[in-house]
């Protein structure tokens, strides 16, 4: 395709436009294009280095409206554009020529866009027949073979939503099962926590009836720790045998470590050590006297001892 413009005739025609009226690059682009009747169109990395090289030169002049510049043509600009009126003359000519050649390339260009897509058209039918022709099915259905694919497409999808959806409520299902299971362990586990605690209260106050609170509250405590255990889902651990009690202190009682005491039977053993325990209290309150403080004192000791040996003997 020819240059629309030969060397330095884009820059008489921007004269010739600036000299019909002020104008923007903007709208100098779209006049030239209305010119070639919209065949050529000049980028603005085409126009405005041009507009600037004009205005460096004199020819021409800017002001800004509106964030734009408008250039305008100076004086001797004109006297430019008036000493070459007969190029100018001839640089209309050639517009009007290039707009005839750029017509006559652009359809030459259609033409052959036109055959290569009628030639691929033709090539494709020609395919699709022989493609047709070899899935040609019982009773010569030249399309019977992409039939019977389409259709097994269809049942393969088929199948694959109403596996899907088969699966989705199955799920669903699942999840309401163990939420129904887990608020039946919610209230199984309430039911249970409120019988332990009406077992353990009555424990409390039926000792407390007897005037042994101690024990009741040891009792109870026990026997809390140990239904929680079980409530827990795992097995109560077996009580461990209460360890020999061996006193070390220098001035226990002969009685409390000797082992000579044991004999076949613990019940009568007991008897004995409680004799003995009873004998060494009443003779150290002879020999030394008895205050009100240390009679307290010897209260409290002696309901902390019985606590704890009742807790051994009632395991």
């Amino acid at each position: 395709m020819p240059p629309v413009f030969a060397h330095g005739r884009l820059r008489l025609y921007l004269l010739k436009l600036l000299d019909e009226a002020p104008r923007h690059g903007y709208e100098i682009i779209r006049l030239l294009e209305e010119r070639f009747q919209g065949l050529y169109a000049p980028s603005a990395g085409t126009v405005y280095p041009r507009l600037a090289k004009l205005e460096a030169e004199g020819l021409v002049t800017h002001t800004t409206e509106g964030g734009r510049k408008v250039y305008a043509i100076t004086d001797a600009g004109r006297a430019e554009l008036s000493g070459r009126a007969a190029e100018l003359d001839g640089l209309e000519r050639e517009i009007q020529e290039s707009v005839t050649a750029l017509a006559a390339d652009i359809q030459e260009d259609v033409r052959g866009a036109a055959g290569a897509l009628r030639r691929e058209l033709r090539e494709a039918a020609g395919r699709l027949r022989d493609g047709a022709a070899g899935a040609t099915g019982p009773g010569g259905d030249p399309f019977a073979g992409m039939k019977e694919e389409l259709r097994r497409a269809k049942e393969e999808w088929k199948e694959q939503a109403r596996r899907a959806k088969e699966e989705s409520r199955r799920a669903r299902q699942e999840a309401q099962q163990a939420r129904h299971q887990a608020r039946e362990s919610q209230e199984h586990t309430r039911e249970e926590v409120l019988r332990i605690k009406e077992r353990v209260q009555e424990q409390v106050r039926e000792h407390t009836r007897r005037g042994d609170w101690p024990a009741g509250l040891v009792e109870g405590v026990a026997a809390l720790a140990k239904e929680l255990g079980a409530l827990a889902g795992g097995h109560p651990e077996p009580e461990p045998e209460p360890p020999t009690v061996r006193v070390e202190r220098a001035d226990a009682p002969e009685w409390a470590s000797a082992d000579d005491t044991r004999s076949a039977d613990p019940a009568r053993d007991l008897d004995r050590l409680l004799d003995r325990f009873r004998d060494e209290i009443r003779d150290a309150a002879r020999d030394h006297g008895v205050s009100a403080e240390q009679l307290a004192a010897c209260r409290r000791h002696l309901a902390d001892a019985a606590v704890r040996v009742g807790a051994v003997l009632r395991k």
